[in-house]
């Protein structure tokens, strides 16, 4: 397979990946998990009612208290953190709790508020328990429904689900039990970089030289995500974690929720800044060792990496919706001509560092209606329940600078390496 048409291909599978985990129209879905468990109902009933003994197995709750004189609303308090980095609370509604005459317990909750996300984001929201005698025991059942706009969510939830699920089974059989998702343990994520790493390397060649491309690729999008959560811990973000997806990337997960808009802009601008720290690193590193005569072939793999380090980042640093150029841009600035003024000069540097390294013009046009096309990707946002902490003028300068210097440093990674290979 020519490279071009390796490129193309390999671009058409990330637009429609991207479409189908983040902004493929599921609709209202009903997620349902069960398992049969050695325990009388009752004593089942007692572990998950709404007021009951939750906190004693639930691997996120901290305390469910029903609120002052309106008996059918619980107050839950989360392990997961608010923007202030205390835990998290959300009010729900018992609209139905009733046994029936043969020992079947149910019971619908819906959430009013939070205080983490806007009221909008559960508005159709709903959640059932249930338990009921079978032989030898209870058979419970929970169930979640909403409406979903992508994969990606859908995934998620159910994988939380199942946890909460595993957790009560654990804590009746008496297994310890882990409170992280199997997804999120460092070893799997492992696993998920070696898989990346084999499935990209037929879009490079199944040589020992595509190998090694791929490669770079995946140690190149972990050391972006590896920046981003540098940013997350310098913002008091307790816990973080990445989150690898083979063939589209990583995700980088805070600790809790954003606090300020310069916060935003900082923890999407680490992503690529980070890398171009390495930038004049890696580029006095090859210097030296043609100085010191190692030989043109021995700093090659150098020159490679830093290309493919330098192309990722400042592709990212596009300004669209969903990558981190996009994210920074619309913190800085505040209204739409100086966002669409700033977009231009972002689009514009990039643009100009292709021409430079010899890109045809029509390579130029397509590339830039691929990344339209992935500005128009939406998903619902996760709106938070209060306004972020606006910027101040200094933090709007330190963020626009950083975006721009972040940018330049890139294109001088393209542009040097792109020079001592194809010159």
């Amino acid at each position: 397979m020519e490279s071009y048409q390796a490129a193309i291909f390999l671009l058409a599978i990330n637009l429609g990946l991207l479409w189908l985990l983040m902004a493929f129209p599921l609709g209202l879905k009903t997620l349902r998990v069960s398992c049969r468990l050695g325990v009388r109902p009752e004593e089942i009933w007692r572990l998950m009612r709404p007021s009951g003994a939750m906190t004693e197995w639930h691997p996120s709750i901290l305390s469910a208290t029903p609120i002052k004189d309106s008996p059918d609303k619980i107050e839950f308090s989360f392990r997961q953190p608010d923007r202030y980095g205390e835990p998290s609370r959300r009010v729900m509604a018992v609209d139905r709790m009733a046994v029936t005459a043969s020992g079947i317990y149910t019971c619908d909750l819906r959430v009013i508020s939070d205080s983490t996300l806007d009221s909008n984001f559960w508005a159709g929201y709903r959640e059932s328990r249930r338990v009921e005698p079978c032989l030898g025991g209870a058979r419970v059942t929970f169930e979640q429904t909403d409406s979903y706009r992508g994969l990606a969510f859908y995934l998620f939830r159910r994988l939380a689900l199942q946890r909460e699920l595993r957790a009560l089974e654990d804590h009746v059989t008496g297994r310890k039990g882990s409170d992280r998702l199997a997804l999120e343990h460092p070893l799997f994520q492992m696993f998920l970089a070696l898989v990346s790493t084999l499935m990209l390397w037929p879009f490079f060649g199944l040589t020992l030289q595509g190998l090694m491309l791929s490669s770079f690729l995946t140690l190149v999008i972990a050391l972006h995500e590896v920046g981003h959560m540098i940013a997350y811990r310098a913002f008091g973000h307790r816990q973080t974690r990445m989150i690898f997806v083979p063939l589209l990337g990583g995700i980088a997960i805070g600790g809790r929720p954003y606090h300020s808009r310069f916060e935003v802009a900082t923890c999407a601008l680490m992503g690529p800044g980070f890398s171009a720290f390495l930038v004049p690193i890696l580029i006095s590193l090859h210097d030296s060792m043609n100085r010191t005569g190692l030989g043109l072939d021995t700093g090659k793999p150098l020159l490679v990496f830093l290309l493919i380090l330098g192309a990722f980042n400042l592709l990212n640093l596009m300004p669209m919706y969903r990558f981190d150029g996009g994210q920074i841009l619309r913190q800085v600035f505040d209204s739409q001509r100086m966002l669409a003024l700033g977009s231009f000069g972002i689009t514009a540097a990039i643009a100009a560092t292709g021409w430079h390294i010899g890109l045809p013009p029509l390579a130029l046009l397509g590339a830039l209606a691929v990344f339209t096309l992935l500005s128009l990707i939406r998903t619902n946002p996760l709106r938070p329940r209060e306004e972020l902490i606006a910027m101040s003028p200094a933090e709007r300068l330190v963020a626009g600078f950083g975006l721009y210097a972040a940018v330049m440093m890139h294109a001088l990674a393209i542009a040097y390496a792109c020079g001592r290979l194809f010159g």
